[in-house]
């Protein structure tokens, strides 16, 4: 305690291996004034009882970069502490005995080809020759990840922070925060029983206790604690410290395990429930080295199912069980980022991948403290995700309690979940059961998938793709493209987040963070990026000028946050004049596209609707019937149409007009699976998928929305000629379907991989994006893999549909 120093640049929150790793990591990038705190010895949180697993191979391509570089940062510490991390290189082998997680891991050897991963496919009988313990007679296949391995918690955070304390960082031990003081929106000191401390800068690196340091800040986090088993076995007759043991992960089973660290000798055996238990403590890991008693009863599945694939287990016992606390999400997805109490970070919420990803995750933080932004995208596990309903703690534990139960279960593209649902409704949720709605769900929205109504509409011919893709598909897709196309489609995305920035400053504000020129007449409808230093796409939006200083941007569902969160970190930083209000839940929003819209819309109106009084990209207020609006005139289909913003008490009666009037026209309801089949068909980017923190607008090729002529962030960092364009592909066979993440590859090369894909309804085509090197032409043949098979496609001049905007400017 006499080593609490009264003043730091940092304090990191928890000594666990997320907390010495961020320490360690700013530490390198030359911030040496941080200083770590536990409440209790190092890693004695939840970090210690840690079953330590390493594998690489993660659904999204930044976690697995994460794991990645962690599993080469930890076979480099013994060099770079003097420490050994109990590293344990014993690769990974991950078991199907069903057709459907044979498929899965067809799908993996495609993902981890686009990544970079050694993962190869095995046989029964090469499963067993891997690990002559297992029991094969129902294995179809097996991946092995030569890479993957496991750790030891308490040796791996002694390491980390070995090293950080060697580059200057202070770390104290047996001293308990009480509370994190604030003012004017920021941090400004830590309070501990030993002290204060002075500081800017906060992460929240406590693990299961990470919500109960948050709300000391007076700030959400929505850590659900649950409770997780698994046992030591006894020695293994004859296996010896000789065997190499890989580790295990049998998902059908709900298994996993492997070798128990020396002189053990037994086998480290875990395994997810289908029941679930949360940890309800209102100062969580108060106590050190938590542990429940055995629940041996919730845990007999898994232990059945270990014995079956390790006959040697019918013989042996237990020789302990550990029983204790991890910390989960409500999505499954870490929770990294500055909140919205300025200077406050989280590192937290790892789902039992903690010791996986701890170098990755301190890398992360790090850089995003030092330079502003992480050079991995990592959105999908921003601390902002979340809107205001992950305050709640039943809400947060309902929907970690499921994730948990389906933790191995096969995860199909577009499949729905229901737990925590119906959360966020928008005004015209009546109509939506009556038109026989599939309904998905993104930020607590429920949303038209598409209407069953329209099933019935749907050419004879057309057919579901081959298939993980036609698992979630009806024919109702494709019959409200073609009403689109031919007529009208409308369309409710109430749920995109929409913001208002206000004030004097508001025009010099967005023209420094936009990469397009937003400083615009009233009226103007302006498509830009908003980019980070690095020029990676932070956010991808429509700005309205409504006024000289009012501005609408309307972003994606998930965004709205983040964006805010964005804008006013710089309007701060700049001392500028600026609000920025989230007025989602206040306007719903009714897209009304096809070739019929203007013959629909103009007879409720008394404004004019031709291209001469409403061009394309303006946004004018008028009235549809009784109902005021904000009618913008842009598309995310490739059709004539307008945006209609309507108050919320109104949208419902808006939708009720627009279907009576359009009618007669042959207008249909549309969900989001036709408006992305029409997207890839124009060439629409997606962010999160197309666009990321890490691409640049002008690889994405959307250049002519870039103004270089103005300073903006990002700016210095866009290539003039980049190495990697976004290209557009068209696969010989339209039955094969892309998911997003398979590689291609270019002369026999792998080179890159798909962010988006679908099939394209109007030109009768599957088609894919994928960045690809810049010399690969127009014209080119490709290869795609699907279910590691490939398949011949070209690159193909884009847009696919309407070209020459013909229809978007009829």
């Amino acid at each position: 305690m006499s080593d609490l120093p009264q003043a730091s640049r940092v304090v990191v929150i928890g000594g666990g291996v997320a907390g010495c790793s961020v320490a360690y990591h700013l530490a390198r990038l030359g911030w040496t004034d941080v200083v770590l705190l536990e409440r209790h010895a190092l890693t004695e949180g939840t970090t210690w009882h840690s079953a330590g697993f390493v594998g690489q191979l993660r659904s999204t391509v930044s976690q697995t970069r994460m794991i990645m570089y962690s599993s080469g940062l930890y076979a480099e510490l013994r060099d770079l502490t003097g420490l050994d991390p109990g590293w344990r290189g014993v690769g990974g082998l991950r078991l199907a005995t069903t057709p459907e997680r044979v498929e899965e891991l067809r799908r993996q050897v495609s993902s981890a080809t686009t990544y970079g991963l050694e993962l190869d496919l095995l046989s029964p009988a090469e499963t067993r020759d891997r690990l002559p313990l297992l029991n094969v007679a129902d294995v179809l296949a097996a991946g092995w990840l030569p890479g993957d391995g496991w750790l030891e918690p308490a040796r791996l955070a002694a390491a980390l922070a070995a090293g950080a304390t060697a580059l200057g960082v202070r770390i104290v031990t047996g001293v308990r925060v009480t509370g994190v003081e604030t003012a004017g929106g920021r941090v400004t000191g830590v309070v501990t029983t030993a002290g204060r401390i002075a500081t800017e800068v906060v992460v929240d690196a406590a693990g299961a206790a990470a919500g109960h340091v948050g709300r000391l800040a007076g700030v959400d986090v929505p850590i659900v604690p649950i409770k997780h088993q698994y046992v030591i076995t006894d020695a293994i007759p004859g296996a010896g410290s000789t065997v190499v043991i890989p580790t295990v992960r049998d998902p059908d089973r709900i298994v996993y395990f492997r070798g128990a660290p020396e002189p053990e000798g037994g086998l480290l055996v875990g395994g997810y429930v289908r029941d679930p238990s949360l940890w309800d403590d209102p100062d969580p890991l108060s106590a050190p080295r938590t542990l429940f008693e055995p629940d041996l009863g919730r845990f007999a599945e898994s232990w059945g199912n270990a014995r079956h694939r390790v006959p040697a287990l019918n013989s042996l016992g237990m020789d302990r069980v550990v029983h204790g606390p991890e910390a989960f999400t409500p999505d499954g997805e870490f929770l990294l980022g500055e909140t919205a109490v300025a200077g406050f970070w989280v590192a937290a919420g790892f789902c039992v991948h903690g010791l996986a990803a701890a170098g990755g995750v301190g890398k992360a933080i790090a850089e995003w403290i030092v330079d502003g932004t992480p050079e991995w995208d990592v959105s999908t596990m921003d601390v902002r995700r979340f809107g205001a309903h992950a305050a709640s703690r039943t809400w947060a534990a309902t929907k970690a309690l499921d994730g948990y139960s389906r933790y191995y279960d096969v995860v199909y593209p577009g499949q729905e979940w229901t737990a925590g649902r119906p959360l966020r409704r928008s005004p015209v949720w009546p109509r939506l059961a009556t038109l026989d709605a599939a309904l998905g769900e993104k930020a607590g929205w429920e949303r038209a998938n598409w209407f069953g109504a329209n099933a019935a509409l749907a050419d004879a011919r057309v057919t579901a793709p081959r298939g993980w893709a036609g698992r979630s598909w009806s024919p109702a897709i494709a019959a409200e493209v073609a009403a689109t196309a031919t007529a009208a489609g409308l369309f409710d995305q109430s749920s995109f987040a929409k913001l208002d920035v206000r004030g004097p400053d508001a025009p010099g504000l967005l023209r420094r963070l936009c990469a397009n020129d937003v400083d615009r007449p009233v009226g103007t409808l302006t498509y830009t990026a908003m980019l980070n230093a690095r020029g990676g796409v932070e956010a991808d939006l429509t700005v309205a000028r409504l006024g000289e200083t009012h501005f609408r941007l309307v972003t994606s569902t998930a965004s709205g946050v983040r964006d805010a969160a964005w804008i006013r970190r710089h309007a701060a930083a700049a001392g500028a004049g600026v609000t920025v209000d989230d007025v989602t839940s206040a306007h719903g929003c009714l897209c009304l596209w096809g070739p019929a819209a203007r013959d629909i819309l103009q007879p409720l109106t008394d404004a004019s609707l031709s291209n001469v009084d409403f061009p394309f990209m303006r946004a004018r207020r008028l009235t549809v019937g009784p109902v005021p609006v904000l009618a913008q005139r842009v598309t995310f289909v490739g059709e004539l149409g307008w945006e209609l913003y309507a108050p919320a008490e109104y949208t419902l009666t808006l939708w009720d007009l627009l279907m009576e009037a359009g009618a007669p026209l042959g207008l249909r309801p549309g969900g989001y699976r036709a408006i992305d089949a029409m997207r890839l068909e124009k060439g629409y980017r997606v962010w999160g998928t197309d666009l990321t923190t890490d691409t640049d607008p002008i690889s994405a090729g959307l250049g002519p929305f870039v103004d270089r002529s103005k300073d903006f962030i990002g700016r210095a960092a866009l290539p003039d000629a980049p190495d990697r364009v976004l290209r557009c592909l068209v696969l010989d066979d339209p039955g094969t379907v892309c998911l997003g993440g398979e590689p291609v590859r270019v002369d026999g090369v792998p080179c890159g991989r798909v962010t988006s894909g679908g099939f394209g309804y109007r030109v009768g085509a599957s088609i894919a994006y994928a960045y690809l090197p810049a010399a690969t032409a127009v014209g080119a043949p490709v290869e795609v893999s699907v279910f590691d098979r490939w398949f011949p496609a070209v690159v193909r001049a884009e847009p696919l549909y309407d070209p020459k905007m013909l229809r978007v400017r009829a």
